[in-house]
């Protein structure tokens, strides 16, 4: 079976994703009904996170492959510099076959910190450039003899000379340079909660002008939000959902700093909340060991305009949803609930939804 030979997906809302697993999980088998939940519902796009703890990416790309039949599965996403590119490879090719067709590789850069801790090499543009060059290389069939570049010097690299997978690579990051990046050399871009209208509409023009550097059509990378959606949700929902995700994110050296600056955010604040005498004594992130009493004093650390989310009553969070849509997205990606959460959302959304717009879409999520 050639790339060609595989079907051709439609869902009712191909312009919708769900972020599986959100955040920290100790119980990856929810993903299984959480996939075929969203199914059900009609979203096209199924993205996963990867952590190292019960978040294997490779692991739970394929259980999803198990248990649905027509939802796109991508990862949302995984570092480039974890394995070789020849593993990376490998495992895209047998998701997609596995899937018959329907899996989406999306690859994270992540911070400097992290990749110092664990000894590895910081994934450079050049090294972006270099793996992405090569995965598409090995999934047309090729064998790539006396490599040498910024990856390393491989004698001989291959999959198989009947290997012909058309696989989309999506950029997951926010940082300007890389999305500007991203324009150039990925088929689609997966941004990052909690930005706000502003840092959506910055990071739609980036990624354009990337586009037009690089002497692509406009629009040739499809660019998706990443919206937290709490609809009704009590308060100790509310603060799991939003402010502690929040609240990790802005943890991360690097990374917290990042989503400051996209937003335009008071940096005073951001110190401030860097230098609480709860946040610095958390042995983790707070979305994972944090009480509801630590993450309800983290609360009062975060000004209220630093949450852009979908939150209140189902009609309200479809609203929000439409927002993303008017500042430039191409697709949503529904983070923070489950489908049997936002399912409300979604029924308020049919209300709503543009139809025309997405008229000619697939779940192809690049």
């Amino acid at each position: 079976m050639s790339s060609q030979a595989y079907p051709v997906y439609r869902s009712k809302y191909p312009e919708l994703g769900f972020y599986g697993l959100p955040g920290h999980t100790r119980a990856p088998r929810d993903i299984l009904q959480q996939a075929r939940d969203a199914e059900a519902l009609g979203i096209g796009n199924l993205m996963i996170s990867e952590r190292a703890d019960y978040k294997e990416i490779a692991a739970i790309c394929g259980a999803c492959a198990a248990v649905t039949e027509s939802i796109s599965i991508g990862t949302s996403a995984t570092n480039l510099n974890l394995r070789h590119p020849l593993v990376t490879a490998s495992m895209g090719s047998t998701l997609n076959r596995l899937s018959n067709g329907r899996f989406a590789l999306g690859l994270a850069k992540g911070v400097a910190v992290r990749w110092r801790a664990l000894g590895l090499d910081f994934p450079t543009y050049a090294r972006e450039r270099e793996f992405i060059d090569l995965l598409r290389r090995l999934w047309r069939g090729e064998t790539v003899r006396n490599h040498q570049g910024e990856l390393g010097d491989f004698g001989q690299i291959g999959l198989a000379s009947y290997i012909d997978e058309d696989i989309p690579i999506l950029y997951v990051g926010f940082g300007p340079k890389s999305l500007v990046n991203a324009g150039r050399i990925y088929d689609g871009v997966h941004l990052h909660t909690f930005m706000g209208e502003q840092a959506l509409r910055g990071a739609v023009a980036q990624v354009r002008q990337g586009e037009r550097e690089a002497g692509r059509a406009p629009g040739t990378v499809k660019v998706w939000s990443v919206l937290a959606t709490a609809c009704d949700a009590s308060e100790e929902r509310y603060l799991r959902l939003i402010v502690a995700r929040l609240a990790s994110y802005l943890q991360i050296p690097g990374y917290g700093e990042m989503l400051v600056a996209i937003n335009g955010w008071d940096t005073e604040a951001f110190e401030r909340f860097r230098a609480d005498a709860t946040v610095r004594a958390m042995p983790g992130l707070i979305d994972s060991v944090a009480s509801l009493e630590q993450i309800a004093a983290v609360e009062k650390l975060l000004p209220e305009s630093w949450r852009p989310a979908a939150v209140g009553d189902a009609k309200t969070c479809a609203a929000r949803w439409l927002d993303e849509f008017e500042a430039g997205a191409d697709g949503i990606i529904i983070h923070a609930s489950t489908p049997e959460e936002f399912a409300p959302v979604l029924a308020e959304y049919e209300k709503i939804r543009p139809n025309e717009r997405f008229a000619e879409r697939t779940n192809r999520p690049a």
